[in-house]
């Protein structure tokens, strides 16, 4: 019997595809599938959020676990619902002028007729399947902006730059290329978001380090820079392979539909240039220390996948290998040359998502199978995109700076944030059997930690 109606299931599925066609072409099993693999693929890209968490709790102290969780559980709830109110809208806004369109608050397009049909999206999937898939990248911004301010950003200051960035300026930015804008009709290409999702987080990134300037005790007068340790690299490992396997969706979902041979070809230079890029990142460090660094290979990993999101589906695998293994070795002197400019980003996200992201970017005119592809259009759209980042997130900062402040004041960046902002700790350390045993862990107003960071601030350390 179960052979019986495992028979007539196959033979469904091999004739839907041959069922009726809607008006455009596009057969209900295909439209199906492409649907079903587009809401997967969304599911996919909201599970890099957790990868996000993990590596960002992993590369800070453990005072600062719960405030770096909460930024990032409020980045998701606010991001998509700010998506929702108006960000959708002026990243797709249909007719405009290519700079900056409108269709309308909420979602009031999904009811017209067809959205939900074959007839949208070219058969890909439904609008709803459109608007909860874009959601996802959208917040994805603001997550790397919560690693570059780690540890002395004020949480009520980032929650705002996070609902005026999410819903403003990472969609505005978006709609020239994603939303057919100016810089679409001028042949720039970026197929997943190295640029526009990356690049604008890194920029925006860049500029909450400048606003805010470095932790104390991170940089010594003498030019000197002091290591400030993660809390647990088990919990940045995770973090990482989290995120690879969130790229499927962010770079596979990109293909827009269920395309077995884009979708498959996408996935294997996706893969190819992750790797490469975390070999490129360890044996560029051989040159510069003969001890094995695992951050610097896990943001390798990270380098390789954002360097060859603009490009996934126009070059080849070779090529991808190439791409790959230069970001991983661009991330590791990038590290160095911001530590050198006292630039201190906890968690490597400028050197990943920024540096990284504009090779990528550059990337694409150089390795790209498509002869239109122009190295000169891409190099033009990194600059307006770097350009309008900076100015948008400087207004914001500078603002937030001039009236509710961006810093925690230096007691409480002592004690950890968690007990400054939140009142309550990670790790419950209550079974603890000696005044300093779990101090690394404590980190909130200890005698260990008070003395270690006054010495710091001591020796010279900027506040």
């Amino acid at each position: 019997m179960f052979k019986k109606y495992l028979l007539a299931a196959g033979a469904l599925a091999l004739a839907l595809p041959g069922l009726a066609f809607a008006e455009d072409g596009v057969s209900p099993g295909l439209f199906a599938a492409n649907n079903v693999w587009m809401m997967l693929a969304a599911g996919l890209v909201f599970i890099m959020h957790l990868g996000f968490a993990m590596l960002e709790t992993g590369l800070t102290r453990a005072k600062n676990t719960v405030n770096i969780l909460f930024k990032n559980t409020f980045i998701v709830c606010a991001g998509i619902l700010t998506y929702y109110i108006c960000g959708f809208n002026l990243m797709y806004p249909g007719d405009f002028n290519g700079v900056l369109g409108f269709a309308g608050f909420g979602l009031g397009a999904g009811f017209e007729a067809g959205a939900n049909t074959p007839a949208y999206a070219d058969g890909g999937y439904t609008y709803w399947t459109d608007f909860l898939f874009q959601a996802m990248f959208a917040a994805t911004a603001a997550t790397i902006v919560s690693g570059a301010v780690a540890e002395r950003v004020k949480l009520n200051a980032f929650m705002i730059f996070t609902l005026v960035f999410v819903g403003v300026v990472y969609t505005v930015a978006g709609s020239w290329k994603w939303g057919g804008g100016w810089l679409d009709g001028m042949g720039f290409y970026d197929f997943a978001g190295s640029t526009l999702v990356h690049s604008v987080g890194g920029w925006g990134a860049l500029m909450g380090i400048i606003f805010l300037g470095p932790r104390l005790g991170k940089y010594g007068a003498n030019g000197r820079t002091t290591p400030i340790p993660g809390s647990s690299m088990p919990s940045a490992t995770m973090g990482v392979f989290l995120l690879w396997l969130g790229w499927f969706g962010f770079n596979g979902g990109s293909v827009l539909s269920a395309d077995p041979e884009l979708t498959s070809f996408v996935l294997v230079t996706t893969c190819l240039a992750a790797s490469a890029g975390g070999l490129g990142a360890m044996l560029t460090y051989s040159f510069i220390s003969s001890k094995p660094d695992l951050s610097m290979a896990l943001n390798g990993i990270l380098a390789g996948l954002v360097g060859i999101t603009a490009g996934a589906d126009v070059i080849n695998p070779s090529s991808a290998i190439l791409v790959g293994a230069i970001a991983g070795g661009l991330v590791v002197l990038s590290v160095i040359a911001f530590d050198r400019m006292k630039l201190d980003d906890p968690v490597g996200a400028c050197s990943v998502h920024l540096t990284c992201g504009i090779w990528g970017t550059l990337a694409v005119g150089i390795f790209s199978t498509n002869p239109e592809h122009s190295l000169g259009v891409q190099l033009l759209g990194i600059g307006a995109y770097g350009l309008f980042t900076v100015i948008c997130a400087g207004i914001i900062f500078g603002v937030l700076k001039a009236t509710i402040g961006l810093r925690v004041s230096e007691e409480e960046e002592v004690e950890g944030l968690d007990l400054g902002e939140h009142g309550m700790h990670a790790y419950d350390v209550t079974s603890s059997s000696g005044p300093f045993e779990n101090a690394h862990l404590r980190g909130q107003g200890s005698l260990v930690a008070t003395v270690v960071t006054a010495s710091l601030v001591n020796e010279g350390g900027d506040s």
